[in-house]
């Protein structure tokens, strides 16, 4: 049975496609859990601390440096597919600017948003996924809550590594798809490939319906799992967690 929290629906997993009507706001397990602190908020953030910055307000300006005049960009909230922006912090400053991962290309491109245009929050959990295993391991803190094999990209179209996070979470129309039952969207895009299936080709953590790939390379540079497990992450993960693909 597909978690009650799951609302949007998906044509398309891992780009963003025009077939989405509506996208879970936050992914299951109560979202982040806690607000950060004063002290907290005037503390440099790891990522490894899991911050996450939720957008306050319609859109959210991006700048190259603190106190620059000018934004370099500015990102909607809601995003284009109608679910809440949000960022992972790489880095605070106690005078009211927050570096952050930003979902564009290229990949691992970071800015600076003002504090006051976001509310910060912890999330306990992160992703590792390893290219020599073929393994995803989610932790909460320091304790391991599920590990499972996963297929990546063919040699031709690989899984781009680095950090990454969780931006979007899509409920697939066909739970026997190639898709599963639910996508994850992240802040990363494919490093060989402009665009699939007309969008662009963002990478993303799925389901599949072909078990037999998982532990190889079979992708177009997206993470397949087990649809039990991407069922469970579906209700577990907040949107914002940090995911580390790495060797």
């Amino acid at each position: 049975m597909k978690s009650s929290r799951a609302a949007g629906r998906m044509g398309r997993p891992c780009v963003a496609a025009s077939a989405i009507v509506a996208l879970l706001l936050v992914a299951g397990g109560g979202a982040v859990e806690a607000r950060v602190g004063q002290r907290d908020h005037r503390k440099r953030a790891a990522v490894a601390d899991g911050i996450v910055a939720q957008v306050l307000v319609r859109a959210v300006a991006v700048f190259q440096k603190p106190g620059d005049a000018a934004p370099k960009l500015t990102l909607p909230n809601p995003t284009e597919n109608g679910g809440p922006r949000v960022f992972l912090v790489d880095k605070q400053r106690d005078d009211g600017w927050v570096r952050v991962y930003l979902p564009v290309r290229p990949n691992h491109s970071r800015g600076w948003i003002r504090a006051t245009d976001v509310r910060l929050a912890r999330d306990p959990y992160r992703i590792k996924i390893s290219y020599a295993k073929h393994r995803i391991a989610v932790y909460r803190g320091e304790q391991r809550v599920l590990r499972e094999p996963v297929g990546l990209g063919r040699k031709i179209t690989p899984t781009p590594g680095g950090t990454y996070y969780l931006t979007e979470l899509y409920d697939v129309p066909n739970d026997n798809g190639p898709y599963g039952p639910y996508a994850f969207a992240l802040s990363g895009f494919s490093e060989t490939l402009t665009s699939f299936n007309g969008t662009d080709a963002i990478i993303g953590i799925h389901g599949t319906n072909d078990p037999a790939g998982l532990g190889h390379d079979v992708s177009h540079g997206c993470i397949r799992m087990s649809n039990a497990g991407i069922t469970v992450l579906a209700g577990t993960l907040p949107l914002g967690t940090p995911v580390q693909i790495k060797a």
